[in-house]
């Protein structure tokens, strides 16, 4: 009990063996790189084993993006990542930043751009203004005669509520020139 044999020949003194001879950090990453080369020995190692090894391993950010990119490359995987609610979130949030540095650049290596951002923004503003109305014309006129629930008419309400409250907030904006959404509005927008 607890001495060590010269040739090992059971597993346990095998392992307890190999272990002695792996103390060194370096000895040991040499030794476990090349025991993962071998697949039949990779297939061997428990599923949570793996994970664990594979979390550890990432910790540098150069390596996670490289295995990220080389994992995401694999359409089963990409598939099976993009059902996590989370994982798409955070991939659609980086996609919109990568959009929105990418968009910046063009914007400062040609000026004329943010002219012609600022031009389609304006026809999107009026545009949406002007469907609005021509919407309520087309809707509200269809109106007479139908009965509406008092939660038809509740939801209605909150909506008329919604659209003034953005409609001033707009006007406010287009006065002061201020164009940030407070948390408030926000709030409210969203239904809150």
């Amino acid at each position: 009990m607890g001495q060590r044999v010269d040739r090992p020949v059971t597993v346990e003194e095998k392992v307890a063996a190999v272990s002695d001879l792996t103390r060194d950090e370096e000895v040991a990453a040499l030794v476990a790189t090349d025991l993962l080369r071998r697949p039949t020995v990779a297939q061997q190692v428990a599923p949570e084993q793996k994970l664990r090894a594979v979390a550890e391993l990432t910790r540098d950010e150069t390596v996670a993006q490289e295995v990220t990119r080389d994992l995401l490359r694999r359409p089963s995987v990409a598939r099976e990542a993009m059902r996590d609610d989370t994982a798409r979130m955070v991939v659609n949030r980086a996609w919109f930043g990568n959009s929105e540095a990418a968009r910046e650049r063009v914007r400062d290596r040609i000026p004329a751009v943010r002219k012609i951002e600022h031009t389609v923004e304006y026809l999107d503003l009026v545009g949406s203004c002007h469907q609005f109305v021509a919407t309520l014309g087309r809707l509200v006129p269809r109106l007479r005669g139908q009965e509406f629930s008092d939660d038809e008419r509740e939801h209605v309400r909150r909506g008329v509520t919604k659209v003034r409250t953005a409609a001033g907030w707009l006007e406010a904006a287009m006065g002061r020139g201020d164009f940030i959404l407070d948390g408030q509005l926000v709030q409210l927008l969203r239904g809150g």
